[in-house]
């Protein structure tokens, strides 16, 4: 029987895309100066993530669905798949053009670090498209590993050698509680893929609902959901920015995509339980980020609450709810990463500037950064004018009009809250003095000028314009159109 091979080629050239780092590396180390030898590997990690989102946007375009193998689907190439495949690479390739001058301001530049970045990725793509729970831990173990080791890619640094292996640690522990839910929900059922779990799952049996528990725990610990996301300010805070920036956008997307799939193929009635984490991940979430004095920390409890905010879209399981799940993704990449891409851009003298009182007086010698991070911030607390309001708009709205509407007015008023924490950094920029001179002479690279100009451009055109520009609604809602 002859096998398509079409879902398979997104994570494949991302692989091979790691591969061709590591070699060239080899080769050009001892024919070109070492100048060139980072942006010469970064951009070769660009082609392939491109040819990776491209080779899933192709299965988008055609409004077809592939699977392999073809006598026992594992792997499932549908639009989901292709939207979130999409933001990975893209994720994953401003990530890559963030890194090249910081790795070099950081004297850790090293080729491993592409295909690291490559390797993850991979796994992220594998993990969308899964369709059995074997798949399901194959991507996350290669998402996984990799993310381990980028987060104590600065070897010179307690703080980042103390993030890994707190990461490892957490994270060995959440993989072999979603490891042995998964052998539960097997014994139970005696299936592992979507198609026969959906017909055998009860949760009335305490073997499946423990092992369906279990399960939302993993994937609880990738989306940093509240109780289990203590991990998530200390690796934040300790990893390279660039990791972090890495790791808060595309991490967030392939476990969201992941388990929208999982939710939607098996259809548990979970609504009330998840509707009470995402209550907890919103509370603790933005009260916590209140008191941070680090901004990579503020952005680590961002995170959390945004995490509790987009699961809104899956307490709504409906397709309007899951639509408005993905706009979110597509929104939270770009202000996230563009927040972190300004303290990236601000790096010097081989380390961060992440504290909240680096930041003071930045609009008067930095003035283009700081309107950027302020751009940033207010899209972040949802602020009429940008992508993060249309976001969260879209899926108060879903929830709403799923009947839950007292979580909607947690949302709200936790988004109330959250606009005290992000705007401290504009009062601190506009509105106190600079405690030091310039970071790095004033430099903005190539790399770092394009995410920058990215970020901005997307956080305003969607925002104002957000099914006009691109029909970025258009592709979330036939995304979810042909789920299982």
């Amino acid at each position: 029987m002859a096998l398509d091979f079409a879902p398979i080629w997104p994570a494949t050239f991302a692989g091979l895309g790691a591969m061709a780092v590591l070699m060239l590396e080899v080769f050009l180390s001892r024919r070109v100066s070492s100048a060139w030898i980072g942006s010469t590997l970064m951009w070769t990690a660009v082609a392939f993530l491109v040819a990776a989102g491209v080779s899933g946007a192709l299965g988008f375009a055609a409004g077809e669905v592939a699977v392999f193998p073809t006598t026992r689907p594992m792997i499932r190439l549908d639009r989901l798949a292709s939207f979130a495949i999409g933001l990975v690479a893209l994720g994953s390739a401003l990530s890559c053009l963030l890194s090249v001058v910081y790795l070099r301001v950081l004297r850790i530049e090293h080729g491993e670090y592409y295909a690291l970045v490559l390797l993850a990725s991979s796994g992220m793509m594998l993990l969308v498209q899964s369709t059995d729970l074997i798949a399901v831990f194959l991507g996350i173990e290669l998402m996984s590993i990799p993310l381990y080791v980028l987060a104590g890619f600065d070897r010179r640094r307690l703080r980042s050698n103390e993030s890994a292996v707190k990461y490892f640690l957490v994270g060995s522990f959440a993989s072999a509680i979603l490891l042995y839910g998964m052998a539960l929900l097997y014994g139970a059922t005696g299936h592992t893929g979507y198609a026969g779990l959906r017909g055998a799952l009860d949760l009335t049996s305490p073997l499946c609902a423990v092992g369906f528990g279990l399960l939302l725990v993993g994937f609880a610990f990738k989306i940093a959901m509240v109780p289990f996301h203590q991990w998530t300010p200390d690796v934040y805070e300790g990893a390279p920015t660039s990791v972090t920036a890495y790791m808060s956008v595309t991490v967030k997307v392939a476990a969201f995509a992941a388990l929208l799939r999982l939710l939607q193929s098996l259809a548990p009635d979970v609504s009330s339980l998840l509707a009470a984490l995402a209550a907890a991940t919103l509370i603790v979430g933005n009260i916590m980020a209140v008191v941070q004095q680090n901004v990579k920390r503020l952005l680590a409890y961002s995170s959390v609450a945004h995490a509790g905010y987009a699961m809104l879209g899956l307490v709504a399981a409906s397709d309007e709810g899951h639509a408005a799940l993905l706009f979110y993704l597509l929104a939270y990449l770009f202000m996230n990463l563009g927040a972190f891409a300004v303290i990236v851009t601000l790096a010097r003298d081989g380390q961060d500037l992440d504290r909240m009182t680096d930041f003071a007086g930045l609009a008067r010698t930095r003035p283009v950064l700081a309107a950027l991070m302020t751009l940033f911030m207010i899209s972040l607390a949802g602020i009429p004018g940008t992508v993060g309001f249309m976001a969260k708009f879209m899926i108060f709205a879903a929830a709403v009009h799923a009947g839950w509407v007292g979580l909607v007015i947690l949302a709200v008023v936790t988004s109330v809250i959250s606009v005290y924490y992000y705007l401290r950094l504009p009062v601190l920029m506009y509105m106190s003095e600079p405690a030091e001179a310039p970071s790095r002479a004033d430099e903005v690279s190539t790399g770092e000028s394009l995410v920058l100009g990215a970020c901005a451009v997307a956080v305003v055109l969607f925002g104002i314009f957000p099914n006009h520009w691109l029909p970025s609604l258009d592709w979330a809602r036939a995304s979810v159109a042909m789920l299982f």
